[in-house]
């Protein structure tokens, strides 16, 4: 198999729309964490989004250069949907001993379907408006701190192993949803520049518009059976393969309760209506650093799932979504999961 085309980014020269602080420390990181005698260094390849929210030419080769000071970096943009899949594939063939997915969730997420099963590691620096699993692999969410993060675990290099979580052959790293979370990011993908200019705020405009076209008067019935036991139904079914669920901006939503990235299971909720009296208690509750969203009295939580199975009632067609993006419309979803399938380090 041939190795990614790659290109080997040089020390940066004219500042662009980048702040001056920043600049100046990532010019400096290189500098500051470059090894004083020759040394084998790991390889690493960084794959970047070139679209990814918070992204430019000019802060990829920033990053780049201070990540030379302890790796041998490759860099590459990708091209298209998927393309993070193929290169992580190359890259695990090739034998780089780390591959940085530079990006959004969706990149991550392509990133970590190519080295499914592989022995090498995947880590992440926060490109995209929410980077949900950078931070929970414990990596800031500032690309200034993320990427002297990076430098600093070349001296501490401990892989480990977590899980995938799997819906209708689909692997994902953190959450999914089918219903009317789903809808909102149907909604949201369909329009990036908004998503890219308003963020979080975007997603709750989307929400309280797709609420009342779609879920105030007859929205579509799903049923959940956990393990062959029928658990009930509703109109929104949420499955977590980690916690949180996402941020809203650098707030943690909670909502599952039990969710870990190693433990082998799944565990989620099921809304069972979307009345105007109750949606407004829902939102509270996922925004509250105290109310649980199981003990509300129209949710119904599962814990320690393997298999989850999530139909629609009516035969009509309802939208999913994995990791924050939108995958396509089913009328049956079937979630699972691969204990360790995935190595990281962090």
């Amino acid at each position: 198999m041939a190795p990614p085309t790659v290109s080997r980014c040089p020390r940066p020269g004219v500042r662009l729309n980048v702040a001056t602080a920043s600049i100046d420390t990532l010019e400096a990181l290189g500098d500051a964490f470059a090894l004083d005698a020759p040394t084998e260094r790991k390889r690493m390849l960084v794959i970047v989004n070139p679209y990814a929210t918070t992204v430019s030419d000019r802060l990829r080769n920033l990053v780049v250069y201070a990540l030379q000071g302890r790796y041998d970096v490759d860099a590459v943009d990708t091209e298209a949907r998927d393309h993070a899949t193929a290169l992580t594939r190359e890259a695990a063939a090739e034998g780089y001993d780390v591959v940085v997915a530079f990006g959004g969730d969706g990149t991550v997420n392509e990133a970590a379907n190519g080295l499914l099963g592989s022995k090498t590691p995947l880590t992440c620096l926060p490109g995209g408006s929410t980077n949900v699993y950078c931070r929970m692999l414990g990596i800031p969410n500032d690309i200034v701190d993320a990427t002297e993060h990076l430098l600093r675990i070349a001296d501490h290099w401990r892989p480990r192993a977590v899980d995938l979580a799997t819906v209708n052959g689909r692997r994902f790293l953190f959450s999914a949803g089918i219903g009317l979370d789903a809808s909102v990011v149907r909604r949201v993908d369909a329009h990036p520049h908004l998503k890219a200019r308003l963020g979080p705020y975007y997603f709750a405009y989307a929400g309280f518009s797709d609420f009342f076209r779609h879920y105030m008067v007859n929205p579509p019935r799903i049923s959940l059976d956990v393990a062959g036991r029928a658990l009930g139904d509703g109109v929104t079914v949420l499955v977590q393969n980690g916690d949180p669920y996402t941020y809203f901006r650098s707030i943690p939503l909670h909502v599952a309760e039990g969710a870990e990235l190693d433990d082998g299971t799944l565990a989620g909720v099921v809304l069972r209506t979307s009345r105007p009296t109750v949606m407004p208690t829902v939102v509270w509750r996922i925004f509250s650093r105290r109310a649980r969203m199981v003990r509300h009295r129209q949710v119904d939580g599962f814990t320690g799932a393997r298999e989850v199975v999530v139909r629609s009632h009516d035969g009509r067609p309802v939208p999913l979504q994995v990791d924050g993006d939108y995958i396509g419309d089913v009328t049956e979803a079937t979630f699972g999961i691969e204990p360790g399938a995935l190595r990281v380090v962090s």
